[in-house]
């Protein structure tokens, strides 16, 4: 009897660190990797990261935010800002709202690249669009899973964001933000059906305009206003 060969079990390769070494080389200097977390919950905002690592102290095993545990992620965070230059930002719901999810998460990009300590020679970013920064920029398809500054980039921002929406849990209890983080579960969609949207909804995602419905809410200067609530900047004072 013939049997099978096994398959062989395919192991992601690590992020690397040669498009930074590369524009290093040619005395391209600082470089950031940018990345987002939150394009696609119906609360909560944007949050993005631009991390310029340490050629001599880069941490090992940094990854796409998305393939590490949530443990993981925390102890990575906890080494990229000890070894690293970062810098986050956030884009709220109402800027979601009024400029759309897109130019929002942009937006959020550039202003973390602007807010580091040394403004860097060159960006690295996620995705397929180029960011409106004064310096040069590459859009790197799925590049958080191969570049290692964006990379870091993408758990900075992940977890910055887990940590935000576990305060605003406490700000609006009942709708569960510190289990899901904002995605539409069914535990969420209940929720808001239940309770009505909140401040720290996104009012134009779909799920959200069909709970506004079921309940009043006063619009005030286009921003929803929620009795007993406070902003996304006073929760991170």
């Amino acid at each position: 009897m013939i049997r099978a060969k096994p398959k062989k079990k395919v192991v992601a390769e690590l992020p690397g660190f040669a498009r930074e070494q590369a524009l290093r080389a040619r005395g391209v200097w600082p470089v950031a990797g940018c990345d987002e977390a939150g394009r696609g919950p119906l609360a909560g905002p944007v949050v993005a990261a631009a991390v310029v690592l340490d050629p001599d102290r880069i941490p090992e095993g940094l990854d796409d935010s998305k393939r590490l545990t949530a443990s993981r992620r925390e102890q990575l965070f906890e080494e990229i800002c000890a070894t690293a230059s970062c810098a986050v930002a956030f884009a709220s719901p109402a800027r979601i709202d009024r400029d759309n999810i897109l130019q929002a998460s942009l937006w959020a990009l550039a202003r973390a690249v602007h807010s580091l300590p040394e403004l860097p020679k060159h960006v690295l970013v996620d995705g397929r669009d180029r960011i409106d920064v004064p310096c040069g920029c590459d859009a790197v398809i799925g590049g958080d899973g191969l570049v290692a500054s964006i990379a870091a980039a993408s758990i900075v921002a992940k977890v910055a964001r887990d940590r935000l929406m576990c305060r605003l849990a406490q700000d609006c209890p009942g709708y569960g933000f510190e289990d899901h983080k904002g995605y539409s579960v069914p535990a969420h969609l209940e929720a808001l059906q239940r309770l009505g949207p909140s401040i720290h909804h996104r009012r134009f995602f779909a799920p959200v305009m069909a709970a506004s419905t079921r309940q009043a809410i006063v619009v005030t200067s286009g921003e929803v206003i929620v009795e007993e609530t406070v902003t996304i900047e006073t929760v991170l004072r």
